[in-house]
């Protein structure tokens, strides 16, 4: 497996390049601004992107999923349940997108938004079993994504509450890889270090080790900070309306 995290200040955010090398075939995870840098590696990694994906429809930033999507020639993929005004490669909870001996598997988790997935990712030539979860804004390190910029907040953090419920099943061992980290405005309390374990998010993590749904919905709902500037209008231009 070949794995290239891409870490961005201006928004804050993290991408990915994965999948096999030799000219074989890969994918890129939540792309932000210039597609140059995704090619770039593509090429000098010998891989073919095949998917570009977005694990939601983002609000503190603009996307380049599509642009890099039509400049590979891949499809641009998000989950089914997105309202937005193009065409695009529709994927459910359960669904795998095959990046040679890579496994990308879907896991559903809205919360943050309600289109929100979280990607399994298994390197077959070493186990069947997932390495690491690609987590974009739903569980970050140190805390959890916002839950107020697509839905009410109360609503999304119900929804939040039940994903976070299926990712602690999650083997403490697998790696999380977050599509943001501290100076990011979705969640409150990240982590400057862009990566974790489940292990290590299920012990110090306090929003994610809440247990109880009252209680999570609570803290989610309190204290929620500012929104990103234009957030209702990037979400639109993000959504092909802007």
């Amino acid at each position: 497996m070949i794995l290239r995290q891409f870490l961005h200040t201006n928004p804050v955010g993290a991408s990915y390049l994965l999948g096999c090398g030799g000219k074989a075939s890969g994918a890129v995870v939540d792309p932000i601004g210039d597609i140059g840098p995704y090619l770039a590696a593509a090429e000098q990694t010998g891989m073919r992107i095949l998917y570009v994906i977005d694990t939601h429809v983002h609000a503190d930033h603009l996307s380049s999923g599509r642009q890099l999507a039509e400049a590979a020639g891949a499809r641009y993929v998000l989950h089914e349940s997105a309202e937005v005004d193009f065409d695009f490669h529709k994927v459910a909870d359960g669904d795998e997108l095959q990046l040679g001996n890579v496994s990308l598997k879907v896991m559903h988790t809205p919360g943050h938004t309600p289109e929100h997935i979280c990607l399994l990712v298994s390197d077959r030539s070493r186990t069947d079993e997932p390495w690491f979860v690609l987590t974009g804004h739903t569980l970050m390190v140190g805390d959890l994504g916002r839950t107020e910029l697509a839905s009410s907040a109360e609503d999304g953090a119900r929804s939040l509450f039940a994903s976070v419920r299926r990712l602690k099943q999650l083997p403490d061992h697998l790696e999380v890889l977050p599509g943001a980290f501290s100076g990011s405005v979705c969640g409150r309390k990240l982590s400057g270090k862009p990566s974790s374990t489940i292990g290590f998010e299920r012990r110090f993590n306090k929003a994610f080790a809440i247990e109880g749904e009252t209680e999570f919905v609570a803290a989610m709902i309190a204290d929620i900070p500012p929104p990103p500037p234009g957030a209702v209008l990037t979400r639109a231009q993000n959504a092909g309306r802007g």
